[in-house]
Protein backbone atom coordinates (compact mmCIF):
# COMPACT_ATOMS: atom_id res chain seq x y z
CA UNK A 1 0.00 0.00 0.00
CA UNK A 2 0.87 3.40 -0.55
CA UNK A 3 1.70 4.33 2.89
CA UNK A 4 1.32 2.63 6.41
CA UNK A 5 -1.35 2.86 8.41
CA UNK A 6 -3.63 1.68 10.70
CA UNK A 7 -6.42 1.26 8.37
CA UNK A 8 -6.59 -1.23 5.62
CA UNK A 9 -9.42 0.23 3.61
CA UNK A 10 -11.05 3.37 2.29
CA UNK A 11 -14.21 3.69 1.59
CA UNK A 12 -15.74 6.70 -0.66
CA UNK A 13 -19.23 6.72 -0.39
CA UNK A 14 -22.57 8.96 0.04
CA UNK A 15 -25.77 9.30 -2.00
CA UNK A 16 -26.58 9.26 -5.49
CA UNK A 17 -25.27 12.27 -7.48
CA UNK A 18 -22.45 13.17 -4.93
CA UNK A 19 -18.92 12.53 -7.40
CA UNK A 20 -18.28 9.48 -5.56
CA UNK A 21 -16.59 7.27 -8.35
CA UNK A 22 -14.69 10.33 -9.99
CA UNK A 23 -12.80 11.49 -6.34
CA UNK A 24 -12.58 7.71 -5.96
CA UNK A 25 -10.83 7.28 -9.26
CA UNK A 26 -8.49 10.64 -8.51
CA UNK A 27 -7.58 8.96 -5.00
CA UNK A 28 -6.90 5.64 -6.36
CA UNK A 29 -4.23 7.00 -8.68
CA UNK A 30 -2.89 9.78 -5.92
CA UNK A 31 -2.95 6.12 -3.53
CA UNK A 32 -1.31 3.47 -5.65
CA UNK A 33 -5.26 2.20 -5.44
CA UNK A 34 -7.79 0.04 -6.72
CA UNK A 35 -11.61 0.65 -6.47
CA UNK A 36 -13.92 -2.06 -4.99
CA UNK A 37 -17.27 -1.16 -6.28
CA UNK A 38 -20.13 -1.55 -3.84
CA UNK A 39 -22.93 -1.11 -5.98
CA UNK A 40 -25.93 -3.42 -6.18
CA UNK A 41 -26.68 -2.63 -9.99
CA UNK A 42 -23.23 -1.95 -11.60
CA UNK A 43 -22.24 -5.48 -11.49
CA UNK A 44 -24.48 -5.95 -14.38
CA UNK A 45 -23.44 -6.47 -18.15
CA UNK A 46 -25.43 -4.54 -20.58
CA UNK A 47 -26.90 -2.35 -18.00
CA UNK A 48 -24.97 0.98 -18.26
CA UNK A 49 -26.97 4.17 -18.77
CA UNK A 50 -29.57 3.97 -16.01
CA UNK A 51 -27.07 2.26 -13.53
CA UNK A 52 -24.71 5.44 -14.42
CA UNK A 53 -21.77 3.01 -15.19
CA UNK A 54 -19.22 4.86 -17.39
CA UNK A 55 -16.12 3.09 -17.05
CA UNK A 56 -14.14 6.14 -19.09
CA UNK A 57 -14.76 7.71 -15.53
CA UNK A 58 -12.09 4.93 -14.23
CA UNK A 59 -9.45 7.02 -16.90
CA UNK A 60 -6.82 9.38 -15.77
CA UNK A 61 -6.35 12.60 -17.22
CA UNK A 62 -2.88 11.06 -18.65
CA UNK A 63 -4.69 7.98 -20.08
CA UNK A 64 -3.79 5.00 -17.20
CA UNK A 65 -6.92 3.38 -16.32
CA UNK A 66 -7.12 2.58 -12.76
CA UNK A 67 -8.05 -1.25 -12.12
CA UNK A 68 -11.45 -1.72 -10.79
CA UNK A 69 -13.30 -4.33 -9.72
CA UNK A 70 -17.20 -5.79 -9.42
CA UNK A 71 -18.60 -3.75 -12.33
CA UNK A 72 -19.85 -6.38 -14.95
CA UNK A 73 -19.78 -9.70 -13.13
CA UNK A 74 -23.18 -11.39 -13.98
CA UNK A 75 -25.42 -11.15 -17.01
CA UNK A 76 -28.45 -8.55 -16.57
CA UNK A 77 -31.59 -10.54 -15.78
CA UNK A 78 -30.06 -12.59 -13.16
CA UNK A 79 -30.44 -11.77 -9.21
CA UNK A 80 -27.10 -10.95 -7.82
CA UNK A 81 -27.60 -10.53 -3.71
CA UNK A 82 -25.42 -9.90 -0.64
CA UNK A 83 -23.94 -13.27 0.14
CA UNK A 84 -22.58 -13.03 -3.57
CA UNK A 85 -21.10 -9.56 -3.08
CA UNK A 86 -19.13 -10.39 0.22
CA UNK A 87 -17.81 -13.52 -1.05
CA UNK A 88 -16.63 -11.69 -4.51
CA UNK A 89 -15.36 -8.33 -2.28
CA UNK A 90 -13.29 -10.79 -0.27
CA UNK A 91 -11.59 -12.26 -2.79
CA UNK A 92 -10.56 -8.89 -4.49
CA UNK A 93 -9.92 -7.02 -1.70
CA UNK A 94 -7.57 -10.13 -0.75
CA UNK A 95 -6.18 -9.76 -4.01
CA UNK A 96 -5.63 -6.10 -4.36
CA UNK A 97 -3.97 -6.22 -1.19
CA UNK A 98 -1.74 -9.70 -1.92
CA UNK A 99 0.17 -7.18 -4.79
CA UNK A 100 0.69 -4.41 -3.03
CA UNK A 101 -1.89 -1.70 -3.69
CA UNK A 102 -4.47 -0.19 -1.56
CA UNK A 103 -7.88 -1.05 -1.51
CA UNK A 104 -10.59 2.02 -2.03
CA UNK A 105 -14.32 0.94 -1.75
CA UNK A 106 -17.08 2.78 -3.78
CA UNK A 107 -20.80 2.75 -3.55
CA UNK A 108 -23.77 4.11 -2.47
CA UNK A 109 -25.68 0.63 -1.21
CA UNK A 110 -25.69 0.97 1.77
CA UNK A 111 -26.32 -2.70 3.38
CA UNK A 112 -23.17 -3.48 0.48
CA UNK A 113 -21.02 -1.09 1.90
CA UNK A 114 -21.59 -1.35 5.85
CA UNK A 115 -21.75 -5.38 5.75
CA UNK A 116 -18.25 -5.39 4.10
CA UNK A 117 -16.63 -2.75 6.70
CA UNK A 118 -18.45 -4.85 9.26
CA UNK A 119 -17.06 -8.30 8.22
CA UNK A 120 -20.62 -9.43 8.39
CA UNK A 121 -20.67 -12.93 6.99
CA UNK A 122 -24.01 -13.85 5.04
CA UNK A 123 -25.62 -17.44 4.62
CA UNK A 124 -26.86 -17.90 0.77
CA UNK A 125 -30.46 -18.07 1.28
CA UNK A 126 -32.81 -20.27 -0.60
CA UNK A 127 -36.25 -19.83 -2.37
CA UNK A 128 -38.72 -20.35 0.68
CA UNK A 129 -42.24 -20.76 -1.67
CA UNK A 130 -44.87 -21.26 1.50
CA UNK A 131 -43.61 -17.75 2.60
CA UNK A 132 -44.02 -15.98 -1.25
CA UNK A 133 -46.89 -17.15 -1.32
CA UNK A 134 -48.08 -15.97 2.04
CA UNK A 135 -46.78 -12.56 0.70
CA UNK A 136 -48.12 -12.87 -2.78
CA UNK A 137 -50.57 -9.74 -3.32
CA UNK A 138 -49.91 -7.84 -1.00
CA UNK A 139 -48.36 -3.97 -1.54
CA UNK A 140 -45.22 -2.38 -1.31
CA UNK A 141 -46.24 -0.41 1.46
CA UNK A 142 -47.48 -3.78 3.17
CA UNK A 143 -44.33 -5.29 2.40
CA UNK A 144 -42.20 -2.15 3.42
CA UNK A 145 -43.81 -2.05 6.63
CA UNK A 146 -43.07 -6.10 7.39
CA UNK A 147 -39.52 -5.72 6.80
CA UNK A 148 -39.55 -2.96 9.13
CA UNK A 149 -40.71 -5.09 11.49
CA UNK A 150 -37.23 -7.69 11.25
CA UNK A 151 -34.60 -6.29 13.89
CA UNK A 152 -31.64 -7.65 11.55
CA UNK A 153 -29.60 -5.49 8.96
CA UNK A 154 -31.40 -4.91 6.00
CA UNK A 155 -31.16 -2.57 3.54
CA UNK A 156 -34.21 -1.10 2.44
CA UNK A 157 -32.91 1.68 0.70
CA UNK A 158 -33.62 -0.16 -2.80
CA UNK A 159 -36.51 -1.96 -1.95
CA UNK A 160 -38.74 -0.43 -4.55
CA UNK A 161 -40.70 -3.05 -6.25
CA UNK A 162 -42.42 -6.26 -4.56
CA UNK A 163 -40.43 -8.80 -5.78
CA UNK A 164 -37.30 -6.97 -4.13
CA UNK A 165 -39.01 -6.39 -1.23
CA UNK A 166 -40.17 -10.30 -0.55
CA UNK A 167 -37.13 -11.21 -1.33
CA UNK A 168 -35.52 -8.71 1.52
CA UNK A 169 -38.47 -10.56 3.87
CA UNK A 170 -37.50 -13.93 2.63
CA UNK A 171 -33.87 -12.88 3.88
CA UNK A 172 -34.84 -11.93 7.34
CA UNK A 173 -37.13 -15.13 7.62
CA UNK A 174 -34.09 -17.37 7.26
CA UNK A 175 -31.54 -15.55 9.53
CA UNK A 176 -34.51 -16.10 12.68
CA UNK A 177 -33.29 -19.92 12.64
CA UNK A 178 -29.69 -19.68 10.30
CA UNK A 179 -26.66 -17.88 12.64
CA UNK A 180 -25.10 -14.54 10.83
CA UNK A 181 -21.61 -14.41 12.09
CA UNK A 182 -19.03 -12.07 12.42
CA UNK A 183 -16.10 -13.07 9.75
CA UNK A 184 -12.86 -13.58 10.61
CA UNK A 185 -11.78 -14.10 6.98
CA UNK A 186 -10.94 -10.49 6.69
CA UNK A 187 -10.58 -7.44 9.30
CA UNK A 188 -11.35 -4.37 8.04
CA UNK A 189 -10.26 -1.30 9.65
CA UNK A 190 -12.01 1.16 7.23
CA UNK A 191 -11.11 4.78 6.87
CA UNK A 192 -14.88 5.51 5.60
CA UNK A 193 -14.95 9.19 3.85
CA UNK A 194 -19.02 9.98 3.33
CA UNK A 195 -18.96 12.93 0.32
CA UNK A 196 -21.80 15.39 1.67
CA UNK A 197 -23.84 17.22 -1.02
CA UNK A 198 -26.09 20.18 -0.19
CA UNK A 199 -29.91 19.25 -0.79
CA UNK A 200 -30.83 21.64 -3.52
CA UNK A 201 -27.56 20.87 -5.20
CA UNK A 202 -27.98 17.10 -5.12
CA UNK A 203 -32.01 17.27 -6.51
CA UNK A 204 -30.95 19.83 -9.07
CA UNK A 205 -27.91 17.39 -10.18
CA UNK A 206 -30.65 14.40 -10.36
CA UNK A 207 -32.64 16.36 -12.46
CA UNK A 208 -29.84 17.13 -14.77
CA UNK A 209 -28.46 13.51 -14.77
CA UNK A 210 -31.75 12.18 -15.58
CA UNK A 211 -32.42 14.11 -18.63
CA UNK A 212 -28.87 13.17 -20.06
CA UNK A 213 -29.46 9.35 -19.25
CA UNK A 214 -32.79 9.78 -21.16
CA UNK A 215 -31.03 12.01 -24.21
CA UNK A 216 -28.21 9.58 -24.18
CA UNK A 217 -30.08 6.05 -24.94
CA UNK A 218 -31.63 5.16 -21.51
CA UNK A 219 -34.97 4.03 -23.11
CA UNK A 220 -33.09 1.84 -26.31
CA UNK A 221 -30.85 0.41 -23.07
CA UNK A 222 -34.33 -1.38 -21.83
CA UNK A 223 -35.60 -1.98 -25.44
CA UNK A 224 -32.55 -3.54 -25.62
CA UNK A 225 -32.48 -5.82 -22.85
CA UNK A 226 -36.43 -6.55 -23.27
CA UNK A 227 -35.50 -7.86 -26.86
CA UNK A 228 -32.31 -9.90 -25.91
CA UNK A 229 -35.25 -12.12 -23.53
CA UNK A 230 -34.99 -10.52 -20.30
CA UNK A 231 -38.33 -10.60 -18.92
CA UNK A 232 -40.11 -7.54 -17.38
CA UNK A 233 -40.32 -8.56 -14.26
CA UNK A 234 -36.69 -8.93 -13.75
CA UNK A 235 -35.83 -5.55 -15.17
CA UNK A 236 -38.77 -4.24 -12.68
CA UNK A 237 -37.07 -6.10 -9.89
CA UNK A 238 -33.69 -3.77 -10.20
CA UNK A 239 -36.00 -0.75 -9.81
CA UNK A 240 -35.46 3.03 -10.44
CA UNK A 241 -34.44 3.61 -13.78
CA UNK A 242 -35.37 0.28 -15.05
CA UNK A 243 -38.44 0.33 -13.16
CA UNK A 244 -40.54 3.52 -14.96
CA UNK A 245 -38.43 2.91 -18.45
CA UNK A 246 -39.87 -0.53 -18.42
CA UNK A 247 -43.05 0.41 -17.48
CA UNK A 248 -42.73 3.24 -20.15
CA UNK A 249 -41.75 0.75 -23.08
CA UNK A 250 -44.46 -1.74 -22.40
CA UNK A 251 -47.30 0.98 -22.80
CA UNK A 252 -48.24 0.83 -18.70
CA UNK A 253 -47.07 4.67 -18.44
CA UNK A 254 -47.18 7.92 -21.10
CA UNK A 255 -43.50 9.38 -21.10
CA UNK A 256 -44.28 11.96 -19.17
CA UNK A 257 -45.51 9.96 -16.34
CA UNK A 258 -42.48 8.13 -16.28
CA UNK A 259 -40.10 11.05 -16.25
CA UNK A 260 -42.15 12.40 -13.45
CA UNK A 261 -42.69 9.26 -11.23
CA UNK A 262 -39.00 8.07 -11.99
CA UNK A 263 -37.73 11.54 -10.78
CA UNK A 264 -39.53 11.41 -7.80
CA UNK A 265 -38.33 8.24 -7.18
CA UNK A 266 -34.65 8.62 -7.16
CA UNK A 267 -35.04 11.73 -5.36
CA UNK A 268 -36.80 9.25 -2.68
CA UNK A 269 -33.95 6.83 -3.07
CA UNK A 270 -31.31 9.51 -2.35
CA UNK A 271 -33.12 10.46 1.14
CA UNK A 272 -33.23 6.78 2.22
CA UNK A 273 -29.77 6.45 1.39
CA UNK A 274 -28.85 9.36 3.71
CA UNK A 275 -30.79 7.70 6.43
CA UNK A 276 -28.96 4.15 5.69
CA UNK A 277 -25.89 6.26 6.51
CA UNK A 278 -26.88 8.45 9.83
CA UNK A 279 -27.90 4.71 10.77
CA UNK A 280 -24.69 3.50 9.93
CA UNK A 281 -23.24 6.15 12.51
CA UNK A 282 -25.38 5.17 14.77
CA UNK A 283 -24.46 1.29 14.33
CA UNK A 284 -20.59 2.55 15.36
CA UNK A 285 -19.43 2.90 11.99
CA UNK A 286 -17.61 6.20 11.96
CA UNK A 287 -18.28 7.96 8.69
CA UNK A 288 -15.92 11.66 7.84
CA UNK A 289 -18.13 13.61 5.55
CA UNK A 290 -16.51 15.77 3.43
CA UNK A 291 -17.97 18.61 1.68
CA UNK A 292 -18.77 18.07 -1.93
CA UNK A 293 -17.60 21.52 -3.25
CA UNK A 294 -14.13 21.00 -1.61
CA UNK A 295 -11.62 21.60 -4.66
CA UNK A 296 -10.64 17.54 -5.43
CA UNK A 297 -6.90 18.32 -4.67
CA UNK A 298 -7.67 19.74 -0.55
CA UNK A 299 -10.29 16.53 -0.61
CA UNK A 300 -7.21 14.24 -1.43
CA UNK A 301 -5.12 15.90 0.89
CA UNK A 302 -7.25 15.57 3.73
CA UNK A 303 -8.06 11.32 3.37
CA UNK A 304 -4.28 10.84 2.96
CA UNK A 305 -3.58 13.17 5.91
CA UNK A 306 -6.31 10.87 8.08
CA UNK A 307 -4.59 7.64 6.17
CA UNK A 308 -1.39 8.24 7.47
CA UNK A 309 -2.40 9.59 11.08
Amino acid sequence: MATPSKYNLITITGPTACGKTAFAVRLAKEMDGEIISADSRQVYRGMDIGTGKDLDEYRCEDGTMIRHHLIDIVDAGEKYNLYEFQRDFKKAYNDIVSRGKTPIMCGGTGLYVESAIKGYEMMEVPENKELRQALEGKSLEELTQILSTYKKLHNTTDVDSCKRAIRAIEIEEYQKTHSVSKTDAISINSLTIGINIDRDERREKITRRLKQRLDNGLIEEVESLLNKGIKKEDLIYYGLEYKFVTLHVTGELTRHEMERQLEIAIHQFAKRQMTWFRGMEKRGCHIEWIDSKMPTDEKISLVKKMWAE
